[in-house]
């Protein structure tokens, strides 16, 4: 995990705390969003990824109202609400709602190189923002 935070805080110039809890969020979104066998592939290489997302803050306040009731709705507004939800968080952290697009490469690279091409794209499918 620590490998992981380091190269967040040394690409990014965040601190080691906005490191893990950004890098939470995203693992929490994948896990929502995965099936329990394809985040189990995605957890046996990510050392201490349980220990990332129960840094993570729950959706609350009026960004994660409003993420609730966006996905209420479905399809393309379920997205929307996901990126509700990770944008308040990222907010609680400091950081503006870009930064989540920053976090996402460095962590699917570092997923690419523990666990090559398939854990890497499985990630892929929940991080990236639709086209």
């Amino acid at each position: 995990m620590m490998e992981l935070i380091q190269q967040l805080v040394s690409s990014l110039g965040v601190d080691e705390e906005q490191a893990k809890v950004g890098a939470g969020l995203l693992f929490k979104l994948a896990k929502d969003k995965l099936g329990t066998s394809e985040f189990s592939q995605v957890a046996d290489v990510v050392p201490g990824i349980n220990e990332l997302i129960g840094s993570a803050p729950e959706s609350g306040g009026l960004l994660g109202a409003i993420g609730g009731l966006a996905s209420a709705f479905g399809g393309k507004a379920g997205g929307l609400g996901e990126l509700a939800n990770l944008a308040g968080g990222f907010s609680k952290l400091g950081l503006d709602s870009g930064m989540i697009g920053k976090f996402v490469p460095i962590i699917l690279a570092f997923v690419q190189a523990k666990g090559g091409d398939i854990i890497k794209t499985l990630l892929e499918q929940v991080l990236k923002p639709s086209n």
